[in-house]
């Protein structure tokens, strides 16, 4: 049974919204705009761990929001955000309130939930398993 259309219209904003938010956090790593990297006009190095991670950021985030290759790209970015927090935030203390790691928190079991969810009925992956598989493939993108 497919879901309803105002959980479907949900899940996609969901899809679209969380990863432009960390998308926001990589063009301040890679583009230095948005407030920069440390200060206004500044990057991260791209071949650093901070360049990385702004990669994964802005353009593994952008598949996600596309919902193309979304299971492979939401489960790298929720690895991305696990790291994060336990590089950046857990030795600042254990609770997310207090090392300010609420954002990493949820930004990474959000995406594990895109991981295994996929990209939904309004994805990219939907459109392109429709015209390439048969039944097996409309199956498993109605089942998403």
């Amino acid at each position: 049974m497919e879901a309803p259309f105002h959980q479907r219209a949900a899940f996609t904003l969901l899809r679209i919204v969380a990863p432009f938010v960390i998308m926001q956090h990589g063009a301040q790593k890679l583009f230095g705009v948005l407030g920069g990297f440390g200060a206004p006009g500044h990057t991260a190095r791209l071949f650093s761990l901070m360049g990385l991670a702004g990669v994964i950021e802005f353009f593994v985030a952008l598949f996600v929001m596309l919902g193309l290759f979304t299971r492979v790209a939401a489960f790298i970015v929720s690895g991305e955000m696990a790291t994060a927090y336990f590089l950046v935030h857990r030795p600042r203390g254990f609770w997310p309130i207090h090392n300010h790691g609420e954002l990493p928190v949820l930004f990474c079991f959000t995406f594990l939930f895109f991981a295994a969810y996929g990209g939904g009925r309004w994805s990219l992956d939907a459109l392109l398993f429709r015209k390439r598989g048969g039944p097996q493939a409309e199956t498993a993108v109605r089942a998403a």
